[in-house]
């Protein structure tokens, strides 16, 4: 089957949250699976600067589109260039517009934090150059399938469905892949004629959403199947508290849509040979003093104290209002007065850095923040910590505490999402029959949040049943292999 993957963000070129890492594992197992899939993306400087062209450029080789897909007076019209990935060897097309993507600063934002004000534009060139190589654009390759993910290629779908009917041909099988819905690409109505779209679009059964074009919604409008990075989150954002005013339109297309689990990638994150450790920290479910010596090296690394016996509570996340580490002031007091340590790894809103950055400034020895975004330190995180701070208010999946599980850090989540699908809680029946792996709370708050870091105390004060909750949270397998079987049936229920 051949499989055309459309996307912002790849790891380890470019990344910026979940969805680089799902770009790298998921094609590849699809690879291991015999699919011929192929990505497409924009030609960012980091994700350019990690290819080899492979082929002559490619015209995007249609008329129509939006307004950037035309040449512009002095430019050349953006192109595609067929590619590979230096490690890995994952063939890509990198869409070629200099004036609309090699820019200093981030893929969607500007060095101070602003949005880019065309992003309607340069994010509509990439579901237009998606849907292009969709109807034929590379004579030598043509997809069976078109998987759009995330409102960054909300609008390959519907490109595709008007390319196919301006030519009189069947578009391929579309779908489209919600990685988290809250962030839905909504822009200014009066740039549809600017993104090359037919003025009937603009409705309620369309891409309008409250006076604005979303491109979220027409990924999921549009789309010949929808899917979710885990089951629960598919049935949650069908409910007015989590689907972002999109709910009733989720619950219409009900029977198209699909909740698929994320992976792990287990070449990236494994104990036993991680790139980013040290060889003497290298350990297994068997063998677990070289996550002791990380321990000992991550309490030495951020300035805490050099103690084995304090439970070290680590995470790694955006700084945001979603992930509930704005929480975590208010329970440091009491997590500290009772021996423990928190290490935190991040960046986003302003005032939960500040929060944190006070917070952690009176508790010298016992609690430390890095700002900004580091993958070894992330890796050094996961593999010393004991316990995983992941409160999401809510989560669609979640990757980390799926690594967290894979490294005997036991995660310590809300119960939602791909977390809750993920995470089985220390309640004395899941000890008792051994399915506990973590430390679940039910009522997002700070004391839901205090109740489960008590329980994480009282855990690890009786060590042998600590041990055996490590033992099988490292035991767990999310395999990539059995996501990318599922979308295979999927994609040839469709085709």
């Amino acid at each position: 089957m051949k499989i055309l993957y459309a996307c912002s963000e790849l790891f380890p070129l470019l990344k910026t949250g979940g969805l680089a890492d799902v770009s790298a594992a998921l094609p590849a197992a699809l690879r291991a699976a015999n699919a011929d899939v192929r990505l497409v993306l924009p030609a960012f400087p980091a994700i350019q600067n990690g290819v080899d062209v492979t082929g002559p450029a490619l015209a995007l080789g249609f008329a129509g589109g939006p307004r950037v897909a035309q040449a512009a007076p002095g430019q050349s019209a953006p192109r595609l260039l067929p590619a590979r990935v230096r490690v890995g060897g994952q063939p890509v097309y990198l869409i070629d517009a200099p004036a609309l993507y090699a820019r200093p600063g981030g893929p969607y934002h500007d060095a101070q934090g602003h949005e880019w004000p065309d992003n309607a534009e340069r994010f509509a060139l990439l579901g237009w150059a998606a849907a292009c190589l969709a109807l034929g654009a590379d004579p030598a390759w043509r997809p069976e399938v078109l998987h759009a993910h995330d409102w960054h290629a909300g609008l390959a779908p519907l490109y595709a469905r008007e390319l196919a009917r301006a030519l009189g041909a069947r578009p391929p099988a579309s779908v489209f892949t919600i990685h988290n819905l809250a962030y839905q690409g909504l822009f200014p109505a009066h740039l549809l004629g600017a993104l090359g779209l037919p003025p009937w679009v603009f409705a309620v059964d369309g891409l309008e959403f409250y006076g604005q074009i979303s491109f979220m919604k027409a990924g999921i409008q549009y789309a010949d199947a929808i899917t979710t990075v885990s089951p629960r989150y598919a049935r949650e954002i069908q409910t007015p508290e989590q689907g972002c005013g999109l709910d009733g339109l989720l619950r219409a297309r009900a029977e198209r849509l699909f909740g698929i689990l994320n992976g792990v990638d287990d070449a990236v994150w494994n104990p036993a040979h991680d790139a980013f450790l040290a060889p003497e920290f290298a350990f297994d479910v068997d063998r677990l003093d070289g996550k002791a010596r990380a321990k000992q090296a991550l309490q030495q690394e951020l300035g805490l104290q050099p103690r084995a016996d304090a439970l070290l509570f680590v995470a790694v996340s955006r700084l945001s209002e979603q992930k509930g580490l704005h929480l975590l002031p208010a329970v440091l007091d009491a997590l500290c007065a009772r021996g423990g340590q928190v290490a935190v790894l991040g960046s986003g809103d302003a005032a939960i850095e500040a929060a944190l950055q006070q917070a952690c400034a009176g508790h010298d020895g016992h609690a430390a923040l890095r700002l900004g975004y580091d993958e070894a330190l992330a890796h050094r995180l996961i593999a010393g910590g004991d316990v995983l701070l992941m409160p999401s208010r809510f989560e669609p999946c979640g990757l980390t505490q799926l690594y967290a599980l894979r490294y005997g850090t036991l995660p310590l989540v809300h119960e939602v999402g791909g977390l809750a699908d993920t995470v089985t809680d220390c309640a004395l029946e899941n000890l008792d029959d051994g399915s506990a792996s973590g430390f679940v709370f039910h009522c997002f708050g700070t004391a839901g949040l205090d109740a489960a870091v008590r329980r994480a105390f009282a855990l690890r004060r009786r060590a042998p049943e600590w041990a055996a909750v490590q033992r099988h949270a490292m035991q767990l397998r999310f395999e990539w292999a059995q996501a990318a079987q599922r979308y295979l049936e999927l994609f040839s229920r469709f085709t």
